[in-house]
């Protein structure tokens, strides 16, 4: 099937235009007269020989003028013979076959007709003879020539004339039939069946990958005019009548392309035409060494992939092939076998290793846990896990390490005092991954030896030492209730408090310190109010811990790192300045932002529960609290049916606001203000006295108080 005929359709004239018949084929018919006028007046200028001439010597006597009537194709200029007298260089045709072959046998040379005169002798009586005397046939020849040339020039004229109009039989278009049209209906023709198709979408694929060119967007249309004048018209060319004769075939359409439209249209397909290559990989399953083998992938060559399109379009049925080239993966198949060799190496047979007077089997399984292999500029490179070899060499033998132990602090005789921070002893995993991975790689010695190194504490007894803990910076504490139980829970959150490093920078968690709540962690059962009921929770108090522990850090001027306060105000706490906790939701922070380590002290004594801050005097701390504004006075709330319970009631619902100023070095840096609201407690009256009074509410003087903010208490 043939392809469009191309046409840009820039003005300019940068893409080639329609061919046009050769200027020869189209001169109609004065180029015959023209021919026959030529060899005419060559024959008419021939002078008869002054003697008779040998036959055998004769290269002087010229051709019999031959013409054909076909496109004439060279004019040549044929020099006299060398052996006669000087002649002058007349002009010779050499004409041509329909295919534009010369005539002849094939392999002789083309039919040239040289006219060249012999040299004539003024007053010879024997002008006009030739040879024996008679009159020269050359001229008569010439003349019946060219009559009979321009008699069949007329008669090829008038039957290319005839069929000017109208478009060969058995011509298609694209696969529209047009054969035997005059230009008008093959024009409608072509409208009707390639005007739909030529609006419709391009399929275009590229491997796998697929895509569609609105060929409007892409800067391509069909001209079936220019197709159709292709095809009829006058012409001179041979092939054009013979066409008419034996039928045409199918003609590729007359498109217009600009260029730069269609190159833009595929390059934006470039990206989602693109098959990314797939790197080989290696690792294990199950103990085995497995492979992903490398595929190679492919992009589209745009420049080519427009020519592509512009041929195919209209003309291929399906989608188009997209020229592409192929894309090597980063890590070739090649590079892929060899990585799996090595990985079936390491997991051959198992890996001995000696260290510490004690030895360790690592298995085919553990090391294929601990291997990987990495793509490194397109080579897999063989990696072992330092840290996860250590451990299962720990693993395998018995109390080999000794830990390291991390500098504290304790208290003794009333001050912080730094104990421990001695080295312990570790595997390097750099070493150790060397070390197994040459044993793992070998064929022969599958052991290896390794040796123990010294382990430094996270916190050194020197690093500790330098921290400046020296003093008491700050100091808080709060009344105890009367309940035994709750005073337990808040000795134990004493106990953990104590000895607690903040270190310059670091930021202190209330309930990380005291985790996990749980009895396992010496914590007890303690009343507290959850959702307006009396009952009982592991931990109940605890947010007088945290109450205490937000003052001492407030007065050491830290940052506050997250806090709230109770929804009801307990009035053994300062107003908008305590803080309850929750575990999973509500935890009391703040951050030592100083130059100086900070550690916490806390015990219970005196009836109360006290909290310290030691370190580096830093910071001044002044505050102050603010009026209590829009005071709702507690109202009571009667309800009735047998669960309800008695409750006498609490303080009033207000806002507070508290201001702190911060300086260091009598600069202030720090100027806050913190405003809370708090509820009304309400009191509770049972309209129906329940039948069990014990069951009834106790006041909050009785020693429950804000326990129940620790769990869930009241409701928030």
């Amino acid at each position: 099937m043939g392809h469009p005929t191309e046409r840009d359709p820039d003005p300019t004239g940068s893409a080639a235009e329609p061919a046009r018949p050769e200027a020869d084929a189209t001169a109609g018919p004065d180029t015959a007269e023209q021919v026959t006028a030529d060899a005419t007046a060559g024959a008419s200028a021939q002078q008869p020989s002054a003697e008779p001439a040998d036959p055998a010597d004769e290269p002087d006597v010229p051709y019999e003028p031959r013409v054909r009537l076909y496109e004439q194709r060279v004019i040549a200029t044929v020099p006299a013979p060398s052996s006669g007298p000087a002649t002058q260089a007349l002009p010779a045709v050499v004409a041509s076959a329909p295919n534009g072959a010369p005539f002849g046998a094939p392999g002789e040379a083309p039919l040239v007709d040289p006219v060249v005169p012999p040299p004539a002798e003024p007053g010879s009586p024997l002008d006009g003879l030739a040879g024996d005397g008679a009159p020269s046939r050359a001229p008569k020849v010439a003349l019946w020539a060219g009559v009979g040339l321009v008699v069949v020039a007329g008669l090829y004229a008038g039957a290319q004339w005839a069929v000017a109009g109208t478009v060969p039989k058995g011509t298609s278009v694209a696969g529209v039939e047009i054969g035997g049209m005059d230009a008008g209906p093959a024009v409608a023709a072509l409208d009707d069946g390639l005007g739909p198709r030529a609006t419709e979408p391009v399929a275009v694929q590229a491997g796998e990958a697929s895509s569609t060119i609105d060929p409007a967007e892409a800067g391509l249309s069909f001209d079936a005019q220019a197709t159709v004048d292709g095809l009829t018209g006058f012409s001179l060319n041979p092939a054009h009548l013979w066409e008419h004769l034996v039928g045409g075939d199918e003609v590729p359409p007359v498109v217009d392309v600009s260029r730069p439209t269609l190159t833009e249209a595929v390059s934006g397909l470039e990206e989602s035409l693109q098959v990314e290559p797939v790197d080989g990989t290696v690792g294990f399953k199950g103990g085995k060494a497995v492979a992903t083998e490398a595929v190679e992938g492919s992009s589209v060559l745009v420049d080519d992939a427009v020519d592509t399109v512009a041929a195919a379009w209209l003309v291929t049925t399906g989608p188009v092939d997209l020229p592409t080239e192929v894309v090597e993966p980063a890590v070739t198949q090649a590079e892929t076998d060899a990585a799996l060799e090595q990985a079936e190496q390491v997991v051959s047979a198992p890996v001995t290793v000696d260290v510490g007077e004690q030895s360790a089997e690592l298995t085919p399984r553990a090391l294929a846990k601990a291997t990987s292999f990495k793509n490194a500029d397109g080579e897999l490179k063989v990696r072992f896990d330092g840290e996860k070899l250590v451990s299962d060499v720990v693993d395998d033998t018995d109390d080999l390490l000794t830990e390291p132990d991390d500098a504290h602090f304790v208290f003794s005789g009333g001050k912080p005092v730094v104990e421990g921070g001695e080295q312990g002893t570790t595997l390097d995993p750099d070493d150790t991954a060397a070390a197994v991975g040459d044993a793992a790689l070998s064929a022969d010695d599958r052991s290896t030896e390794l040796k123990l190194v010294e382990r430094e504490p996270e916190r050194t007894k020197e690093a500790l030492e330098d921290m400046g803990v020296k003093e008491v910076v700050s100091e808080f504490s709060t009344p105890l209730t009367s309940e035994p139980i709750r005073t337990r829970n808040l000795e134990r959150g004493a106990q953990l408090v104590t000895g607690t490093l903040v270190a310059p920078g670091e930021t202190f968690s209330l309930l990380d310190t005291l985790s996990p709540i749980d009895e396992s962690n010496g914590f007890v059962a303690a009343g507290v109010v959850s959702n307006g009921v009396h009952t009982d929770a592991v931990g109940g108090g605890l947010s007088q811990m945290a109450t205490t522990t937000y003052n001492a850090g407030y007065f050491a001027g830290f940052d506050d790192a997250g806090h709230q306060p109770h929804s009801y105000w307990f009035d053994r706490y300062p107003a908008g300045r305590e803080a309850t906790i929750y575990v999973g939701a509500i935890d009391m922070k703040f951050t030592n932002d100083t130059p100086y380590g900070a550690v916490l002290q806390s015990w219970v004594s005196g009836g109360r529960l006290h909290v310290q801050v030691w370190s580096t005097d830093y910071y001044d701390v002044e505050t102050r609290a603010g009026d209590k504004q829009n005071v709702v006075p507690a109202t009571a709330v009667h309800k009735t049916g047998g669960d309800c319970v008695a409750y006498p009631g609490g303080s009033d619902g207000f806002t507070i606001t508290n201001y702190r100023q911060v300086s260091h070095d009598g600069k202030q840096v720090k100027d806050e203000s913190k405003t809370w609201t708090y509820k009304p407690d309400n009191p509770v009256v049972c309209d129906q006295p329940k039948a069990d009074r014990d069951d009834e509410r106790q006041p909050k003087d009785a020693g429950d108080d804000d326990a129940g903010d620790d769990g869930k208490a009241k409701e928030d």
